[in-house]
């Protein structure tokens, strides 16, 4: 078998379950990747990461670039060793990060030059340089560089952010050397359908082992992107995985799921955790709020994670009170639990042809119909 494979399991309507064959093992999808930043889930260890049944995480070329180095990471052994992480890796390429995080010096059709925003120091990155880097840290999936405009953008400027994806594409392309990483690109184009479907025809003629729909949940409304994944998602290679980059509410997920799409990434997990937001399917747990002062109760209910079956509701909020640093590590801990959980109940449900059903009372739970959602202001 070759290092990297797609096999699709099965399928209901366009949702399917297949497995991705990486050099660090195998990813059931649909699949959620927990976000490593920095090469690290914060607050969370890799083992617990493994309790959990996170089968790949994602890190951020753009930041460990910067801090501390790729180059460093290299000497180290490479992304796997350095942070003790044994199964799939996925680097993005930096190039949300450079146009989002980075004050913005100037763009051409060769690349970026842009100031850190760490130290201010000017910087040039271009599509070979992020491949460059990526090579070094040594994930098992690389991304093509992108230029991923906000939503709402002008025509010119998706027009103009299209051109140059495309061109980049295939700048990674030629510039790729290792043959133990997977490079995906990437599509762009915000919700123009005409536009997009051009980038996607540009794309797969590069014949990527992935691809990859970027600039999505960038500022426009979830029905508008949920529309028009309806609308595109089939139209991608039906034998390639199918990436939604930076996604994570899990109306959205299933939303996606429905349309084809197999990856995600999203911070929320760890990020809602940090704010004591714990997700259960019909929404959240705040556990800041007085009602749970005396609640001996886990935090959701029939949930097997570490912290649910260890410490009640009363104690979690007791540590986010008394600014214990153990409550934001718990409640994150949950929440990655919970997203493993829920995309494992979507493989089930759509090998059983039930993945509907699951969709459905979602929905459900996201229009009010039927909710458990804590709407008590927290003290």
């Amino acid at each position: 078998m070759s290092r990297f494979s797609f096999q699709i399991r099965a399928v209901a309507g366009r949702a399917r379950c297949a497995v991705l064959h990486t050099p660090h093992g195998e990813i059931q999808t649909p699949a959620f990747m927990p976000v490593g930043t920095k090469a690290s889930v914060k607050g969370v260890t890799p083992d617990q990461l493994v309790a959990a049944s996170a089968s790949i995480i994602l890190a951020n070329t753009y930041h460990l670039a910067l801090r501390p180095g790729a180059d460093i990471v290299a000497e180290m052994g490479g992304l796997h060793r350095f942070m003790s992480w044994d199964r799939p890796i996925l680097t993005d390429s930096g190039g949300f990060q450079v146009f989002s995080l980075a004050t913005l010096n100037s763009i051409d059709d060769d690349g970026v030059t842009f100031k850190s925003h760490i130290d201010g120091a000017v910087l040039r990155l271009s599509p070979a340089e992020a491949v460059e880097i990526q090579e070094k840290l040594g994930a098992d999936i690389i991304m093509a560089f992108d230029q991923c405009p906000p939503l709402p953008a002008s025509p010119d400027l998706l027009r103009q952010a299209v051109d140059r994806t495309i061109r980049w594409a295939r700048d990674c392309r030629d510039a790729k050397r290792r043959d133990d990483q997977a490079l995906f690109g990437i599509v762009q184009g915000g919700l123009d359908l005409d536009l997009r479907c051009r980038c996607l025809d540009e794309i797969v003629k590069l014949d990527f082992p992935g691809y990859a729909i970027g600039g999505l949940s960038v500022g426009e409304a979830p029905e508008e992107m949920a529309a028009f994944l309806n609308e595109f998602t089939h139209r991608m290679p039906d034998d390639r995985p199918r990436y939604l980059m930076g996604v994570g509410r899990p109306i959205d997920i299933l939303r996606a799921v429905n349309t084809g799409v197999d990856m995600f990434d999203c911070v929320l997990p760890t990020r809602n955790g940090r704010n004591a937001f714990a997700f259960c399917d019909a929404g959240f747990v705040r556990i800041r709020n007085s009602r749970y002062k005396t609640d001996p109760r886990p935090l959701v209910e029939n949930c097997d994670c570490y912290a649910c079956s260890h410490f009640s509701r009363a104690y979690l909020r007791h540590l986010f009170l008394a600014g214990e640093m153990l409550g934001p590590m718990l409640v994150s801990l949950h929440n990655i639990a919970y997203y493993q959980r829920l995309m494992r109940r979507i493989r089930e449900t759509i090998a059983a042809g039930t993945f509907h059903e699951l969709l459905a009372a979602f929905a459900a739970f996201e229009a009010g119909l039927t909710t458990t959602v804590d709407n008590e202001d927290a003290e």
